[in-house]
């Protein structure tokens, strides 16, 4: 499967590059439409009347890792490694869209759907391997969030990728996203099928300033449920989130956290907002942008990044990103924390180079 995926991902790249090795020999003639060819954000191939297009794309975050803990039976991380490489192929057959994601430094596959385009943007309907709906900080991209790594209260509560169907769609200030799907293969599996929904609202959106406010739920068998509310805003170079968790897993009785984080933009630019979750600053100015951000979460979560495990804990962390331009990007982040009712504590410094294309 990881062969056929790799080989897959070399033959789309290889046709890419042969077509824009054509392209710089002579002219590119069309039986169709004219071709429109987009290079900013990856390479888009398009016909004029946007029935047809192809588009290929990917990211590379390269960290320092370098995580430590009091406890004995924690391993110490002093490293580089590939965090994420990823490889994209997505585009739109008329009414109908694709999308294939690759992830070569784990060779396995992220996003492999088709989805259905033609009732607007009020209801899309997705069928395949895609991000289900649950929180603001999972669904907001990894290329994007302002701290380096998601807190351990997303990483505990979020559905991530799973294989399903999703009807999804937005009006004016409202989003919407409902979905079912197998939870055997979803980041955090369990052995049947889930069910999960999300919407948001968004009161105030002007060019200054937003208020966001999300709630979610997911079903996932076997008597494990959640739920997740959400508020943030923006109000010019300011920017915030907070998230509230509360689970029912069973058996294993009832969990909840929450976490609050605040960024400020030193060069003045505002952090992007659309469809219900946020983007990554874009610098206005030829030094780029500056970012500094802060956060802090409570509960029960997944506090691996700093060698703690899944426990009952508080940490605290601080982050600057230099967004050289709108491929590049630099951070630096330091987490510290310490588990409830113990003496073990851990920390964590990571330091990326992001490069989006």
């Amino acid at each position: 499967m990881k062969k056929n995926l790799l080989a897959r991902s070399i033959t789309a790249i290889a046709a890419t590059l042969a077509v824009t090795s054509y392209a710089q020999a002579g002219s590119v003639t069309s039986d169709g439409p004219d071709l429109v060819v987009q290079t900013k954000g990856g390479l888009k191939v398009a016909t004029s009347d946007k029935q047809y297009s192809i588009q290929l794309g990917g990211r590379i975050q390269y960290d320092y890792n370098d995580a430590d803990s009091n406890d004995p039976a924690a391993s110490k991380e002093d490293q580089f490694d590939v965090r994420r490489a990823r490889l994209f192929v997505k585009g739109n057959i008329q009414d109908w869209s694709y999308k294939s994601q690759f992830n070569v430094n784990k060779g396995t596959a992220e996003d492999v759907y088709i989805r259905y385009n033609g009732w607007g943007k009020q209801a899309k309907v997705t069928l395949g391997r895609q991000k289900m709906p649950f929180g603001l900080e999972d669904l907001t991209s990894s290329k994007d969030i302002s701290m380096l790594e998601r807190t351990a209260l997303t990483e505990a509560y979020n559905i991530g990728r799973a294989s399903g169907v999703q009807l999804a769609g937005a009006k004016g200030a409202l989003t919407y996203a409902i979905a079912a799907f197998d939870a055997g293969s979803s980041n955090n599996g369990a052995d049947d099928f889930g069910f999960s929904a999300r919407a948001t609202f968004a009161p105030l959106q002007t060019d200054e300033a937003l208020v966001h406010v999300g709630a979610s739920y997911k079903d996932v068998a076997d008597g494990v449920s959640a739920y997740a509310l959400e508020l943030a805003g923006v109000l010019g170079a300011l920017h915030g989130q907070l998230e509230f968790f509360d689970a029912d897993n069973g058996a294993s009785g009832d969990a909840d956290g929450y976490y609050a984080q605040l960024g400020f933009v030193i060069t003045g630019e505002q952090r992007p907002y659309k469809g219900g979750v946020f983007k990554r600053i874009k610098p206005t100015g030829a030094n780029g942008a500056l970012e500094v951000v802060a956060r802090y979460e409570d509960g029960q979560g997944d506090f691996g990044d700093i060698e703690l495990g899944n426990a009952e804990a508080t940490s605290w962390g601080v982050g600057v990103n230099w967004y050289v331009n709108n491929a590049v990007r630099l951070g630096m982040n330091y987490t510290d924390g310490e588990e409830e009712g113990t003496d073990l504590a851990g920390n964590e410094f990571r330091a990326r180079f992001q490069l989006v294309f």
